[in-house]
């Protein structure tokens, strides 16, 4: 029998802390997860801010465990446009679940467009519906461009970003999809400008995967996209190009153009 070589064994070593990190990173987001959903459960009714900042915090601390368990960091630049929008809508990139959270920790406060069924996971599902979602149903089109422009229009009156992943769902690395128009159309009406964000997340947390990968998550935020006067589609293209543009430099998966 050969003796198993130095190569070898690094590789059984790299695999087995990828297998016992993501295993651990689940165990600990479940647990956390359900302790800050009654949290939030409990204290919203009574304190709104109370409560999101525990959703808050949760989610800084899982970016946390995901580098302490997984090696998984991230770099951000182009935080400086955040402070150029006391309100904003922010039409962010969509490949994996770590931008959701991350969103929810880097951006300011913030409703966020998401599919009702979310809301009915027992515990977390209930938190998050108590943390001024924009819940829609995606069977249904016209209703869910509705509530989005209803509810969004709230919301950024009071004060509150809105948050919105226009390609509608995950892609992998590398897949282009066209981006839904409900965001400009929200930013047409309302006369708010757009933060378009680009991440390659799905690079090291990738959808529908258990595996979380070692590496570094790149983050950049983009120069503030004015709405004012202008029409949805003319809005939602310069957020798709930036967007796109901005994933073909950060991105080690080829985009198609």
């Amino acid at each position: 029998m050969c003796a198993m070589t130095d190569i070898d064994q690094f590789t059984l070593f790299n695999k087995c802390r990828l297998y016992v990190g993501s295993t651990v990173l689940f165990v600990c987001i479940f647990v956390t997860a359900t302790m800050v959903g009654f949290l939030i459960l409990l204290s919203t009714p009574f304190s709104y801010w109370l409560g999101y900042q525990f959703a808050r915090y949760w989610c800084a601390l899982v970016i946390w465990m995901a580098k302490f368990f997984c090696g998984l960091t991230y770099d951000i630049q182009g935080l400086e446009h955040l402070k150029e929008c006391p309100v904003a809508i922010a039409l962010c990139k969509h490949q994996s679940a770590w931008e959701t959270l991350a969103m929810r920790w880097l951006l300011p406060e913030q409703a966020t467009l998401l599919k009702r069924s979310l809301l009915w996971f027992p515990v977390w599902g209930w938190a998050l519906g108590m943390l001024k979602p924009i819940a829609i149903d995606r069977k249904n089109a016209v209703g869910a461009l509705r509530t989005l422009i209803e509810k969004g229009t709230v919301y950024l009156k009071e004060g509150s970003w809105v948050v919105i992943f226009p390609e509608g769902t995950r892609t992998a690395p590398g897949e282009k999809i066209k981006f839904n128009a409900g965001g400009a159309m929200l930013a047409q009406k309302t006369g708010v400008p757009i933060i378009p964000i680009a991440h390659n997340a799905g690079e090291f947390w990738p959808r529908y995967s258990f595996l979380k990968y070692p590496g570094c998550i790149k983050v950049v935020i983009g120069p503030p996209i004015e709405s004012g006067n202008r029409k949805a589609q003319d809005i939602n293209a310069e957020a798709e190009a930036w967007i796109h543009n901005a994933m073909k430099k950060i991105s080690s998966v080829p985009i198609p153009d």
